[in-house]
């Protein structure tokens, strides 16, 4: 960043320098344009390399430093970077075992000047804030979530979960493809299979609940904060449930998945007894 933001002092050095050059003493300069004379001697001699122009104004940022990290240094960082693919933390803790000596903070900024960091994007994350509803009744919060089974290196499969807050009714299914189109589609499913209508959905920022997704919906819908996961937190805590009762033991197979998600499903709603509620949330949905 340069020492000063004043537009005009180009011009003032180069008008500077043409004095000194007319034979006015550099004291005299100083003192007419209210700097000091060895200040004013540096723009002559910058004049006379560039010529009599409008001598721009420099950086003021340190050439170098004497604690600065040196290249042997430097490129071990990177290599760590580049082979384990590792954090900040994690090179920082392999570069002490090693002996070499630098703070964090170092490690983190080479990363960064190297181009190696996953940086996020802000502006998809602009969303305007919608205040959570108090849920009173079945739909007033309906929480949706997307589990991603990895299949090989380039491929996965994706299971929808959606949950009904109030009742703690579920549904989930299994899609080879993750995209806004696949949402809403996955949305009016589960609405018509739930019974009830759906007042407000809440997602997280995934891309395959984008504005497109929004807009298509035709309902309420909030997004949860950012890396807030506790905002939806039902849904979370009924997709490790999910994984552990049901999904863990399936191969990475969308039909297959499916036909075992309906029979677990039916036992999930119906039979299972759910502690918040101290009953299933069949039960509730038929009181409500």
């Amino acid at each position: 960043m340069p020492y000063t933001t004043n537009e005009k002092m180009p011009a003032i050095r180069r008008e500077a320098a043409r004095l000194v050059e007319r034979g006015w003493s550099a004291r005299k300069v100083g003192r007419y344009f209210g700097f000091h004379h060895t200040a004013v001697m540096k723009w002559v001699r910058k004049a006379k390399v560039i010529g009599y122009h409008p001598i721009p104004t420099q950086s003021s940022k340190p050439k170098n430093t004497p604690r600065a990290i040196n290249e042997i240094a430097k490129r071990e960082i990177i290599r760590l970077r580049i082979e384990t693919k590792r954090c900040t933390e994690a090179i920082h803790l392999m570069l002490e075992e090693k002996g070499v000596i630098v703070s964090k903070n170092t490690v983190h900024r080479t990363l960064d000047r190297a181009s190696l960091l996953k940086k996020r994007n802000k502006r998809k994350w602009c969303h305007p804030r919608v205040e959570r509803p108090k849920v009173l009744k079945l739909g007033d919060l309906v929480e949706i979530d997307t589990i991603h089974r990895m299949i090989d290196e380039k491929k996965r499969l994706y299971v929808f979960s959606l949950l009904d807050v109030h009742s703690r009714s579920a549904y989930a299914k299994a899609y080879g493809k993750m995209n806004g189109r696949t949402s809403v589609k996955f949305v009016k499913e589960a609405e018509k299979e739930s019974g009830f209508k759906f007042e407000m959905i809440q997602s997280d920022h995934g891309p395959e609940f984008s504005s497109w997704f929004v807009q298509r919906i035709r309902k309420d819908h909030r997004f949860t904060r950012l890396g807030k996961p506790n905002d939806n937190a039902h849904i979370e805590r009924f997709n490790r449930t999910l994984q552990e009762e049901c999904l863990n033991k399936l191969p990475n197979n969308v039909r297959k998945i499916n036909c075992a998600l309906k029979k677990y499903l039916q036992y999930y709603n119906y039979e299972r007894i759910h502690l918040s509620i101290s009953t299933t949330p069949n039960q509730v949905v038929l009181r409500s």
